[in-house]
């Protein structure tokens, strides 16, 4: 038995896309042929990213988001249904991070990595939760497909790790909003699940695994390696498919064995 992930005609919004891991899925999205409405504050790069996309036969729009302005979910979400029609999949990935011991953290660090990484995706995920649920009541029977919510969160919300322990809490904290959420909204047909990525190089932290740090905390992983971003893209299509009907509320650790 084989399966064709075919996503055309489906609309994926997917936050904090102008780089690293949000570009990397929206490229997979729009790759297997889904509409993808790129969201973040750099839009310079997302104009550069939906070039990209274009160029291979995708479909891509660009709408500015700062998911820390409750107006510019409201307005970024309210843009994206205008330019593609009724979003089906929403990919939750904005997040910030600092690093430094507990002891250090100010208010200011705290309300930083939060507000973004906590609230601002509880209230990305409210805001398409409910276009999904209204049209889920507005649909005539058996036509209603069902959304695919999938929340970005971390193996730091699963595991404590020094020097990130902040970001570990507001990480935390979106793997239970993704059981919440699974169960409180499984019933109009909309699937909230969450990816626990393990140590990913991206450009943020390309520089750190050829440091004296970065190796020695690479040779602490089980198979002495970081991951790509593209080693997330399976288990992305797989909670994106119509065939993941039955996967909600699971928090996925993808992670080469770090959280064993």
């Amino acid at each position: 038995m084989s399966y064709n992930i075919d996503l055309s005609g489906r609309v994926a919004l997917v936050t904090g896309a102008s780089g690293g891991l949000g570009a990397q899925f929206a490229k997979t999205l729009a790759k297997a042929g889904a509409a993808v409405v790129l969201a973040g504050r750099r839009v310079e790069r997302l104009k550069t990213l939906r070039a990209e996309i274009e160029s291979g036969g995708g479909d891509a729009h660009v709408v500015k988001l700062d998911v820390t302005d409750h107006d510019s979910i409201k307005s970024a979400v309210a843009h994206a249904e205008t330019e593609t029609g009724t979003l089906d999949i929403l990919i939750n990935n904005s997040g910030v991070s600092t690093t430094q011991k507990l002891t250090d953290v100010t208010p200011e660090d705290y309300d930083y990595v939060m507000d973004t990484n906590t609230k601002g995706a509880f209230f990305v995920a409210q805001e398409v939760a409910k276009r999904m649920i209204a049209r889920s009541r507005g649909a005539a029977p058996g036509t209603f497909i069902g959304g695919r919510i999938v929340n970005i969160a971390s193996m730091a919300g699963l595991r404590a790790l020094g020097q990130i322990g902040l970001y570990g809490m507001s990480k935390a904290a979106v793997i239970h909003m993704t059981r919440a959420q699974a169960l409180e909204w499984g019933r109009y047909g909309i699937n909230v699940n969450a990816i626990c990525p393990g140590y990913i190089d991206t450009e943020i932290n390309h520089h750190h695994w050829e440091t004296e740090g970065g190796k020695k905390l690479m040779a602490m992983l089980p198979r002495k390696r970081v991951g790509q971003p593209q080693d997330l893209d399976a288990t992305l299509m797989m909670l994106c498919a119509s065939q993941s009907h039955f996967i909600n509320g699971a928090v996925i650790q993808a992670d080469d064995g770090f959280g064993v």
